[in-house]
């Protein structure tokens, strides 16, 4: 069984509160895009075979493979449930450490993999509560269309936000954003103006009145990243904005984008272009 966990993009993001855990409450719009991985779920050939194996291809997983999110997803079920021996391969498309929930789309996936290859029938609200157990925004994948979050990344709702017909341009820079440095400067508070309210008007309308509260601290410590979204509105884009904590940058635009073109713009960045 080949499935394609697929990218998403955070459509503004403010930071609302701090918890008494720790953590912090969000507004954000989980948007998904065509930019995927592949994974391979397949039964194991031998019978004396191990629970599991895991592979991953095409970059680099730094720390034990135990780690990884997939596999943290076939142990959440097999806690539960019988399954069957696999044989699990991963080939990265999505860039690591970008903002855009590649690992939480992989374990999601594999989720509704083993589901459907255990015969377990459980619901997709079944599947979201152990997504939700693997990572805050890994349950948006379970049903992948457009959702308004809140609370983590772990409370999701319908939404009617629709980018068909626009192209989506995604740039990274070679630079990793820790948390800490994301929140270093972040105030949190509710916003003037109900992200689904600026959701709900075209894009050529988010400008000005749509943000991501991360970019203040991200810009500030890294201000080549500032550059990024500045060109990307230059080339004429109706929209552009980093995606989640970063360090990925995407760019809407009303008409299609030459992906040479972009190159030449970002040289030495990770650059896609698609028609949503």
């Amino acid at each position: 069984m080949v499935t394609f966990p697929n990218a998403k993009i955070n459509l503004g993001l403010d930071v609302v509160e701090k918890r008494p855990d720790g953590y912090h409450n969000l507004e954000t719009i989980f948007y998904p895009i065509p930019l995927c991985d592949i994974l391979e779920i397949t039964p194991a050939e031998e019978d004396d075979a191990p629970d599991y194996t895991f592979t991953m291809h095409n970059a680099l997983f730094d720390g034990d493979d135990n780690d990884n999110l997939v596999v943290k997803a076939y142990k959440a079920l097999a806690a539960d449930h019988k399954l069957p021996k696999v044989d699990m391969a991963l080939y990265k498309n999505i860039p690591t450490g970008a903002g855009l929930g590649g690992g939480s789309a992989d374990a999601a996936f594999a989720l509704k993999m083993l589901n459907a290859l255990a015969k377990l029938g459980l619901s997709d609200k079944k599947l979201e509560e152990y997504a939700a157990t693997i990572g805050a925004d890994c349950a948006f994948f379970i049903k992948n269309t457009p959702a308004y979050a809140t609370g983590i990344g772990n409370i999701l709702a319908p939404t009617e936000c629709d980018l068909t017909g626009y192209c989506l341009v995604l740039v990274k820079p070679d630079i990793h954003i820790s948390t800490k440095d994301a929140y270093s400067l972040v105030t949190p508070a509710a916003p003037a103006t109900p992200l689904t309210s600026i959701a709900g008007r075209p894009a050529t309308e988010w400008k000005g009145a749509m943000k991501n509260d991360f970019e203040k601290s991200v810009f500030a410590k890294h201000p080549s990243m500032e550059k990024i979204k500045e060109e990307l509105y230059a080339m004429g884009a109706v929209y552009a904005s980093m995606s989640g904590s970063g360090s990925s940058f995407f760019g809407i635009f009303d008409t299609e984008q030459d992906i040479k073109e972009i190159e030449t713009h970002f040289p030495g960045m990770f650059c896609w272009s698609k028609v949503l």
